[in-house]
C-alpha cells in the first residue's frame, strides 16, 4: 500500500476534512476570511490538461473544475484558469444559489490549468455546468459542498459528471481515477516525470461492459442510475434503499465462524499478526504493537470500509483493518487464511462479493480500479505516483 495514497482513506485526511463531499452532509473545512489568491508560479506549479476523446460530446459542453484545500492554510476553494487558488466564499454563490467555477474546454479539444500545491479533485461535467454550492460549516466558516451523484435529491443527480483525486506537494504528484462512489464518466491519467506512467484507461467498450455487468446481477441491477448516466456503489445502494442491506450477512457469518478453530494470519509493514475470533471480535496476537480487536462488522461496514473495519491512522490497526475490508470485499477471506492475497485471478469468485468492484477492473485495462476504499491493498488500485512530476494529462476516453 502507498503511504501517500489518495484514495477514500488518506484522501479524505491528506486534506484535513475537504467539507462536505455528501449532498446534505456537515461540512468540516472552510478557507479563512482572506480572498489572498496563491498563484501557481509562486507554489511550483504543475501543469494540468484535460483532453476531450469521447468521441460523443462537444469540446463546448464539457467544463472543468479544480477544487480542494490549499495546505499552507487550510482554506477551502477552487483553481481558476490562470493557475490561482481562490479560498470560496459566500459571495461566489450566484443569483441560482451556486458557484461558476467552471473552466471550459477549447475548440481544441483541451482545457489547462497550472496546478498550484494542494489536494482536492478535478471534476468534469457534461451538457451542463456542476451546482457547487458554498455553505457555512458549525464554526461559521465557508466550505464547499461537493457532488452526490448518489443522492436522489442532490441538484447534480441528472447531470453527467466524474472526477479525479490528487495530491500535489513538496514531495510530488500523488493522483488516483476513482469509482469509491460512483462511476459515469470513463477518465484516464498519465502522469510525466522520472518516467511517464498511466492508469484509468478502460479497454474497449469498458463503459459499456461495466454498466451491463452490474445490471446482470440481481441484487446490483438498481444501482444503474437512469439510461446509462452512472452507477452508483452498493454502499450507497444501501443508504438509499437500492441494495440489499444484509447482502454479505452470510459470507461475514462464515468467516466468523472459520476464525472461531482456525488461525487467520495478516502481513503488514508493522508485523505479522494472527487472528481469531473470540465471541464477536476477531482479535490479533503478534508484533511489537498489539492492533485492537475487530468487531463483526456489517454488510455496511464492508462495502464502506468503515465502521468495524474503519482504519485508523495508527500504523498498527489500520493496516490490519484495511487487508480485512480488502478481503471482505475480494471475498478472498475464507479461501485464504493468509493475508493479504495478492493475486487478482482469485478475486471475486464466489457468488456473494463485490460485483460492482469486480466489473470496474474486469473493463480497466491495465487491471487497476478503485472500486471500494481499500482497493489500494495488495497494489489493485487505480494510482499512479511520481516524485519529480512535469506534467499531468486528463484525457475523458471514449464512451
Amino acid at each position: 500500500m502507498h503511504s501517500r495514497m489518495i484514495g477514500r482513506r488518506s484522501f479524505l485526511a491528506s486534506t484535513a476534512a475537504l467539507g462536505a463531499l455528501a449532498f446534505g452532509g456537515g461540512t468540516t473545512g472552510c478557507a479563512p476570511s482572506s480572498r489572498a489568491r496563491s498563484t501557481a508560479a509562486t507554489t511550483g506549479g504543475l501543469p494540468l490538461t484535460a483532453v476531450n476523446r469521447t468521441g460523443r460530446y462537444a469540446d463546448a459542453s464539457i467544463h472543468m473544475y479544480v477544487v480542494g484545500v490549499d495546505p499552507a492554510t487550510g482554506a477551502q476553494g477552487h483553481v481558476t484558469a490562470d493557475g490561482a487558488f481562490v479560498p470560496c466564499t459566500a459571495s461566489d454563490n450566484g443569483p441560482g444559489g451556486f458557484t461558476d467555477y467552471a473552466i471550459p474546454f477549447r475548440d481544441s479539444g483541451e482545457a489547462t490549468v497550472v496546478l498550484p500545491k494542494m489536494s482536492g479533485r478535478v471534476y468534469f461535467s457534461i451538457g451542463d455546468r456542476l451546482r457547487l454550492k458554498v455553505v457555512t460549516d458549525g464554526n461559521g466558516r465557508p466550505a464547499l459542498q461537493y457532488p452526490a451523484g448518489w443522492v436522489g435529491a442532490d441538484p447534480n443527480y441528472r447531470i453527467l459528471h466524474d472526477w479525479i483525486e490528487f495530491t500535489h506537494n513538496d514531495a510530488g504528484m500523488f493522483c488516483n481515477t476513482t469509482m469509491v462512489d460512483m462511476f459515469s464518466v470513463p477518465l484516464a491519467i498519465r502522469l510525466a516525470g522520472t518516467r511517464t506512467r498511466t492508469t484509468g484507461t478502460l479497454v474497449d467498450g469498458g463503459r459499456d461492459r461495466i454498466f451491463a455487468a452490474v445490471a446482470a446481477r440481481p441484487e446490483f441491477a438498481r444501482l444503474v442510475v437512469g439510461d446509462r448516466l452512472r452507477v452508483i456503489a452498493p454502499g450507497h445502494g444501501v443508504e438509499a434503499g437500492l441494495f440489499p442491506a444484509d447482502y454479505y450477512d452470510s459470507y461475514i457469518d462464515a468467516v466468523w465462524n472459520e476464525y472461531r478453530r482456525t488461525p487467520l494470519t495478516v502481513r503488514t509493514d508493522a508485523g505479522t499478526y494472527t487472528g481469531t475470533v473470540t465471541g464477536e471480535r476477531l482479535s490479533f496476537t503478534g508484533g511489537a504493537r498489539t492492533p485492537a480487536s475487530i468487531a463483526r462488522p456489517s454488510t455496511r461496514d464492508v462495502l464502506f470500509c468503515d465502521g468495524a473495519l474503519a482504519a485508523p491512522n495508527d500504523g498498527v490497526t489500520g493496516p490490519v483493518a484495511a487487508i480485512l475490508g480488502a478481503a471482505f470485499n475480494r471475498s478472498t477471506l475464507l479461501s485464504e487464511p493468509r493475508q493479504p492475497a495478492a493475486d487478482p485471478a482469485r478475486y471475486y469468485r464466489v457468488p456473494v462479493t463485490n460485483h460492482y468492484a469486480r466489473a470496474m477492473h474486469q473493463a480497466s485495462a491495465d487491471g487497476a480500479a478503485y472500486g471500494f476504499a481499500f482497493d489500494d491493498v495488495a497494489g489493485h488500485a487505480s494510482y499512479i505516483q511520481d516524485e519529480a512530476p512535469t506534467s499531468v494529462t486528463v484525457t475523458l476516453t471514449p464512451f
